[in-house]
């Protein structure tokens, strides 16, 4: 399997977020659609690619040689620390597109808090943007 690229390795943490209580749902897959299709950092990819990308996450999850941590380490050195911020707000908005963050999402978004060495204030700031942003009228 080859390094994956930057927006390949933000798709991938999407998936893992969305995938870590093993319920990817209507609103987490439609969000991902959505942030691929409308953000700046997705310009130039084909939208026809999310499916493989996404399908090519679970396999390396799967694999016993790669799993989480492999994974992780992927998308770590696949961004620089500026997407590793974008990466994590992204993360965000999927697990609060239902509306509510499970446990296992809680604790996947607090590995990949540590494992990006985010700083606190810019952590807060992504979680309070990203509750507002999904706020019911």
């Amino acid at each position: 399997m080859s390094k994956p690229t930057a927006q390949d390795a933000l798709i991938y943490l999407m998936v893992i977020v969305s995938a870590s209580d093993r319920d990817m749902g209507d609103h987490e897959l439609a969000r991902i659609g959505a942030i691929v299709r409308t953000l700046p950092v997705f310009s130039g990819f084909e939208h026809a690619k999310i499916l493989a990308v996404a399908q090519d996450c679970q396999k390396l999850l799967a694999d016993e040689a790669v799993g989480l941590e492999g994974i992780l380490s992927m998308i770590h050195d696949a961004l620089s620390p500026e997407l590793r911020e974008t990466a994590y707000a992204l993360a965000v908005d999927v697990a609060v597109a239902d509306r509510s963050i499970s446990p296992e999402e809680h604790r996947m978004l607090n590995i990949v808090k540590e494992r990006f060495d985010m700083e606190r204030p810019v952590v807060n700031a992504i979680e309070r943007a990203a509750s507002i942003r999904h706020r019911k009228a």
